[in-house]
């Protein structure tokens, strides 16, 4: 009762300043706002006091009820809540649902179908909650592991390629001009440009600059999912670029960029290991400048 006071307040501008800071804390006060903002967009003709209580008069005996003037607050608040609640709806139902998962960290999170996904760092996936059984798609920016709920299927679309699945677990990873996909278990279906390829357990392909590459893994999940990045054949920016993602931090390169590929596995909870891996791969010299930045120059 207390808050619904302190609102009719506020409607009608009459709260004290005291009271207006206090209720600009109240957590649910930008919910308000929008919800004034847009009642105070609606139109209604102008309200004439006197043929209301003419009419009122001439037909009291039909008249089952007549309404205080001084309760109209009530009304107004009332078709505020009935805004708010069609607002509410509509986000809730016909938005795009974003998930994300920032630098130096992981999101987990569970599909309308109840498959689970996890999401790498830097990476962002969008979908829509509302009509998911005709629409199941998911935009993918980055790299994501999904464990499909048994009998379920969706598809995964990158800027890259697109993977379809069901009933199944596997990792897709969109990075620049790469777009790596591993099937731990079921099959999924990957189309990239005029190519379609059915991965199995164990399998793994790759697309780098038109360039197809195939692998095999032994492991039943990601790797980066117990702390370990696993490169394929990747060149050092690649490498470099996954590293500032994990560990949230920048690194420079002030030498020229080796060729050479990289393949084999980075810690994620080591940064000082895993710029020593770099180091002596490549012969370089990673210097500290600050804790969220690092030079590698040439020996």
């Amino acid at each position: 009762m207390e808050k619904n006071y302190i609102l009719t307040k506020w409607l009608n501008d009459e709260l004290t300043d005291a009271e207006l800071a206090e209720f600009k804390a109240d957590p649910d006060f930008e919910k308000y706002e929008k919800i004034k903002n847009y009642s105070a967009q609606l139109k209604v003709t102008d309200f004439d006091e006197a043929k209301v209580l003419e009419n009122i008069l001439q037909h009291k005996k039909t008249t089952p009820k007549v309404i205080p003037l001084y309760k109209n607050w009530i009304f107004r608040v009332a078709a505020i809540l009935v805004i708010a609640l069609g607002i509410t709806f509509t986000v809730q139902n016909f938005s795009s649902e974003t998930q994300l998962a920032l630098n130096g960290a992981r999101t987990t999170f569970s599909l309308p179908d109840h498959s689970e996904v996890v999401l790498n760092a830097g990476s962002e996936i969008e979908y829509k909650k509302w009509n998911w059984d005709n629409n199941r798609n998911l935009q993918l920016k980055g790299e994501a592991y999904f464990k499909v709920a048994k009998g379920e299927k969706f598809e995964v679309k990158t800027t890259l390629g697109k993977v379809t699945v069901l009933g199944t677990q596997f990792n897709v990873k969109a990075r620049k001009n790469r777009f790596d996909i591993t099937c731990f278990e079921g099959r999924v279906k990957v189309n990239y440009k005029d190519k379609e390829i059915i991965l199995t357990p164990g399998k793994s392909v790759a697309f780098e600059n038109g360039k197809q590459i195939n692998l095999l893994v032994d492991n039943q999940k990601p790797e980066w999912l117990e702390n370990k990045i696993a490169f394929s054949k990747e060149n050092l920016r690649n490498i470099l670029d996954e590293i500032q993602r994990q560990y949230n931090l920048t690194i420079e390169v002030q030498a020229d960029y080796p060729s050479e590929l990289f393949t084999g596995k980075i810690p994620l909870n080591n940064l000082d290991v895993a710029l020593e891996i770099i180091a002596t791969t490549y012969h370089l010299e990673p210097n500290k400048i600050s804790p969220n930045k690092i030079i590698f120059e040439g020996k």
